[in-house]
């Protein structure tokens, strides 16, 4: 991202980010991930060697430790499009701080300029 060295250029940036901050539907900062695994029927072609069955899972920390959760396959849609938007707001965050930063960073200059000092 090109962050600009003036202070109103970069306050338009910041404000047009903050308006995007805004969310509707749910977040989930977790990582989906497959497991294929034998479900244990003896009958099944999963014990006979054949594929394994595959499920979903979202995976996050909590205190510290790996946790996993099984997703319904009706929901995996639902839980897919939470966890874009949690990436979708994790950059946004990222642009608002590298913005905020460059702010603070050209404030002593901008307020020498307005003195009349070079």
């Amino acid at each position: 991202m090109h962050v600009p060295s003036h202070p109103t250029l970069i306050r338009r940036q910041l404000n047009a980010r903050l308006k995007r901050l805004h969310s509707s539907q749910p977040i989930l900062a977790a990582t989906l991930v497959q497991f294929r695994k034998a479900c244990g029927v003896p009958s099944c072609h999963c014990m006979r060697g054949g594929p394994k069955h595959a499920s979903q899972h979202v995976t996050f920390k909590e205190r510290g430790r790996s946790r996993s959760v099984y997703v319904p396959l009706d929901l995996l849609p639902e839980v897919r499009a939470w966890i874009e938007e949690h990436r979708r707001l994790k950059h946004l965050l990222r642009e608002i701080n590298q913005l905020t930063l460059a702010l603070v960073r050209t404030h002593v200059r901008q307020r020498q300029r307005k003195k009349g000092r070079p």
